[in-house]
């Protein structure tokens, strides 16, 4: 093998310095300059080769430093070229000072890159994960772990471990290994009964590995069956009516008229039948207007035992059919605020449920005041009552407790939903406590009149 160069650089100037003397025929005083001139050289290299391998030394840290730990060009020069270093040192340091440059620029634009996708991704409604190509998460935004109620860690675990369906599983195998791409809809048994709606796809381009988008479609299913079940029930209420309108008409034209005694209660019949389909689209034209907030109410100061006398009036005479107790214990002083229109409606909804549903004999109390700066009225009666389990859908569209006995004493089912819409509409609110064949209480709470002292101060 050749000799090295700095050992060549080592042994020249003795060399030289030996064939020198031994040409002038200085033979020992030429091995002792040869010597003299072989440990100088050899100290000038020693003491070079220490100087470079630590400047070197210098330069492979810096090279090895992560880009983002270098101070930013435009706020730190890099120090001037020492005159004594060799060129081509000084030649590597600028090369690496200019790596390093770029680098850093490089990695603070990908580092702003990142924390942009970060901030969207956690901004975003939906939930998102994205998995590796053995449908391990790897990465997700804060909306799914409040989707997936989860208290630890999602990162590092697998779709049946975070939700135990095996189709989202099977979605997300078959989008790492054969680049399918799913959807599916899912419907949670928790304490909240939601329904997710995902899609799962392959990562793009030639990234290993799935993402899947969570939509939660909870609200959107409810208002679905909602609307479903409206038609349905608006279907079947307006068909039986109508079915018997039309049932006595086609008898009547068939040569009922002739005998005045059945046409006379076919007709009774026909008119009452009309009548019921009357009130049915009135209560849905109300209750339209409502939802969608058409209708205008006139706020104001409203005496609840007016109001309530009223509302009694209207349904006294079948509560004195029934032979029904009827008492009103409101204070005459007793202002809400409120519609005055609307809220002799809301009681007149309450006090004909309340005759229809008392038997013979039963009793009927409206009573007001006051709780908690509130107006407070109560409507009870000593009827059938109502179980636990409908009270918290009796104040749906066409909810019935009793469907058969419901139509059979007339009525839309349409009466509570109003009462809470305008109730709502006015700042107030409905409650009901009831116990079957124990009766029922409905209350109603609406803002308190301001007095007149304190306004008009």
């Amino acid at each position: 093998m050749p000799p090295r160069p700095y050992l060549l650089a080592l042994l020249a100037p003795a060399l030289v310095a030996l064939v020198l003397f031994l040409l002038l025929g200085w033979n020992m005083d030429a091995v002792y300059v040869s010597l003299s001139t072989l440990l100088g050289s050899g100290l000038t290299l020693v003491a070079a080769r220490g100087l470079l391998q630590r400047r070197l030394s210098e330069l492979a840290q810096r090279a090895l430093t992560r880009p983002e730990e270098v101070p930013a060009p435009a706020t730190t020069p890099s120090p001037p070229p020492d005159e004594e270093e060799l060129e081509e040192v000084a030649l590597l340091q600028r090369t690496l000072d200019a790596l390093h440059q770029r680098h850093a620029t490089l990695n603070a634009g990908h580092l702003q890159e990142a924390r942009t996708l970060t901030a969207v991704l956690d901004g975003m409604a939906e939930g998102i994960w994205v998995t590796d190509v053995e449908g391990t998460v790897v990465r997700h935004n804060d909306a799914l772990r409040g989707m997936l109620l989860s208290t630890g860690d999602i990162i590092g675990q697998r779709p049946l471990t975070l939700l135990r369906h095996g189709s989202l599983n099977e979605a997300v195998h078959r989008a790492c290994h054969e680049g399918a791409s799913t959807r599916l809809e899912l419907t949670l048994d928790d304490v909240l009964s939601r329904t997710l709606a995902i899609r799962v796809t392959p990562l793009g381009g030639d990234l290993p590995g799935s993402a899947a988008v969570f939509h939660d479609v909870t609200e959107l299913r409810h208002l679905e069956k909602v609307r479903k079940d409206f038609v349905a029930n608006v279907s079947h209420e307006l068909r039986t009516p109508i079915t018997a309108i039309r049932g006595y008409a086609e008898t009547l034209q068939s040569g009922a008229l002739a005998n005045p005694q059945v046409a006379t209660k076919m007709v009774d019949i026909i008119h009452r039948q009309s009548e019921r389909l009357s009130e049915l689209v009135e209560d849905l034209l109300e209750l339209s207007r409502l939802e969608s907030r058409e209708v205008k109410l006139r706020l104001q100061d409203v005496p609840l035992a007016v109001a309530a006398s009223r509302a009694a009036e209207a349904v006294r005479h079948k509560a004195q059919g029934k032979r029904i107790s009827l008492e009103l214990n409101v204070p005459p002083d007793l202002q809400a605020r409120g519609d005055e229109r609307g809220l002799e409606q809301v009681l007149l909804n309450l006090l004909d449920n309340a005759v229809k549903y008392t038997p013979e004999g039963g009793r009927v109390t409206v009573t007001g005041g006051q709780e908690d700066g509130r107006c407070v009225v109560h409507v009870s009666d000593s009827g059938v009552g109502i179980e636990a389990r409908h009270l918290a859908r009796i104040f749906e569209r066409f909810y019935r407790v009793d469907k058969g006995r419901s139509r059979d004493m007339g009525g839309t089912g349409l009466g509570l939903s109003i009462v809470k819409h305008l109730l709502g509409a006015m700042g107030g609110e409905v409650r009901v406590e009831s116990q079957p064949n124990e009766g029922s209480t409905f209350t109603i709470l609406l803002p308190a009149a301001v007095p007149s002292d304190a306004s008009a101060g």
